[in-house]
Order: structure tokens, then C-alpha cells, then sequence
């Protein structure tokens, strides 16, 4: 089954989200929202976005932040968010997807940040900067490479000496945190086929609730959420290697391609099938496929 490009699924949305290989590590969206949300969700890598017209409510573990033109969004990876409209005529913007090898890379050259680079806010008025992001996109979208990269890195280097911060290393790990991760290790090697609440807790030698907070705590989602965000994460990596949405969803655990495409949509921003079209599409033009 094959389902409608993300342009025509609601009247005035439209988006596109695409990796660029004339700088690797890169992925693009730029989209236009009013009724779409994302649920919430996490990144492997960074997220740096500019808006264009109009508000996004993006709602952060330490509350919600409001995005208006002028302004640059700055995520972490692995930091859960969501976001939705925050005007009823809904937001147009650009984002950028850096890897986390990108942004350490521009921080070994720019910048005196040690260990793991990130960012110490979230939100910063800094128009100069969000005109920086809208133009990587246009440099990419035209195809030229020398631009976008420099833009980028420009960008980055800029955001990186003004907010940037080594993050911290990660907490000695309790028994909770020890029973988080094994957790989520049997979530991951079971992922089509996961047990129940109250299976893994037993499995865990724990209660369901214990486990519960212990998850939470570890991952900032609780155990359902994280595997539908894991299952969506994946499909992505099986559509990158020319998998089907069909073949994908079955693959992750996902009943059907319908309950992939709403999950998959709520939490990338388009459906697997255009994700997938535009990755066949952008690496035939570059004549390769990815890496």
C-alpha cells in the first residue's frame, strides 16, 4: 500500500525531508504545518531549526518553548520533544538534521568545547543565524554543495562558540538505571515481538511500576513510547536501504503499513512512502546510494 505525499494530506501542509549528500551526515526538512503535530520523539543526531512564518510549541523535558522567525531551536540528541502548531494558521520552517559526527567535527576545529559538543539552551533569539539555516537549504536544493557546506559550517561554528557546552558524561549507573538498560536491550532484540509490561518487569526481576519510573528516568519516555519511537527509527534505516513501507513496518513490529505511515508521519514529519521516494530520488542524482 502506498499512501499520498505528505502535500496532499492536509490543505495548505506540504514538506519535504531529504539527506544531502554534498555534506555528509546531513538531513533536511523544510515544511509547512497547521494541523500536523509530532508526538514525542527523540534524534540519534542533532536538530537545528529556523522558522519561517508563524509559531511551533515545541515541549521540552523543562517545558514548552515557542518558535517564531528570528529565533533557532537548538536539540540535543536523545532529548525527547514533541511539537505542534502555536497559532492557528500553524508554521512554516527549515531544519537541520547535523549527525553528531558533523557537529563534533566543527567543534574540534572551532571551538576550545571538550569531550561530547552540545548546545546549553534550546531557544535564542539570533535572526542572523536562522537566515544562515534557510540559506543551507537553498544552497541545497539548488545543488550546490561548496555553499551549503560552508553555510552549515558557518552556522554550527557560530552556534557552538555562543551556546555551546561539553555535555555532561552520563551519571553512574544505580540499579535502576541497570535495569532501564536491560530493558531497553530486550526491547531492541525483540522489537517485532515485545513482551508485556508485566513480562519484562518479571523478566527484570522488578515490579511494572518500578520499572516504569526507571525507564522514565533513564530515557525520559516510558517503555511504549520509546519502542514505537526505536520501531519508527528503524524503519527509517530499512526505507534508507531501499526497503518497502510495507516490508518495513512488518520488519519493526508494526501491525499493518497504515500504523507505520501514522507513527512514522507523527514523528519524521512526512509519510515512509515520500521519505523513501525522495532518498531513491536524491541518491539516483548523486549516482550512489547510501552510506
Amino acid at each position: 500500500m502506498e499512501e499520498k505525499d505528505a502535500a496532499t494530506d492536509r490543505k495548505g501542509e506540504w514538506a519535504r525531508h531529504w539527506p544531502y549528500p554534498g555534506v555528509p551526515g546531513l538531513d533536511l526538512l523544510r515544511a509547512r504545518y497547521v494541523r500536523h503535530s509530532f508526538t514525542r520523539h527523540t534524534h540519534e543526531g542533532f536538530v537545528l531549526g529556523a522558522v519561517r512564518q508563524g509559531v511551533e510549541d515545541v515541549a521540552m523535558p523543562d517545558g514548552t518553548i515557542r518558535a517564531r522567525p528570528g529565533t533557532v531551536v537548538m536539540i540535543n540528541p536523545e532529548v525527547p520533544h514533541s511539537a505542534k502548531a502555536g497559532v492557528p494558521e500553524g508554521w512554516a520552517y527549515s531544519t537541520l538534521y547535523p549527525s553528531t559526527g558533523l557537529i563534533t567535527a566543527i567543534a574540534e576545529e572551532t571551538t576550545t568545547l571538550r569531550g561530547t559538543p552540545g548546545f546549553a539552551e534550546t531557544i535564542v533569539e539570533d535572526p542572523d543565524t536562522a537566515r544562515l539555516v534557510h540559506e543551507v537549504h537553498r544552497a541545497a536544493e539548488q545543488g550546490n554543495a561548496l555553499a551549503a557546506d560552508s553555510v552549515l559550517r558557518i552556522a554550527v561554528a557560530r552556534l557552538l562558540r555562543r551556546h555551546g557546552r561539553s555535555l555532561p558524561p552520563r551519571a553512574p549507573r544505580d540499579s535502576g538505571a541497570r535495569t532501564a538498560e536491560l530493558a531497553r536491550q530486550l526491547l531492541e532484540e525483540r522489537m517485532a515481538r515485545p513482551p508485556s509490561l508485566e513480562e519484562l518487569a518479571r523478566e527484570l526481576g522488578t515490579s511494572p511500576f518500578a520499572l516504569l519510573r526507571a525507564f522514565k528516568a533513564a530515557y525520559g519516555l516510558p517503555p511504549h513510547t520509546w519502542l514505537t519511537d526505536a520501531r519508527v527509527r528503524r524503519a527509517r534505516h530499512l526505507l534508507d536501504a531501499g526497503t518497502s513501507p510495507a516490508d518495513a513496518a512488518v520488519a519493526v513490529g508494526f501491525s499493518d503499513q497504515p500504523h507505520l505511515n501514522r507513527h512514522f508521519s507523527r514523528i519524521v514529519g512526512v509519510p515512509p512512502g515520500a521519505y523513501r521516494r525522495e532518498r531513491a530520488r536524491t541518491y539516483k542524482t548523486a549516482g550512489g546510494g547510501p552510506s
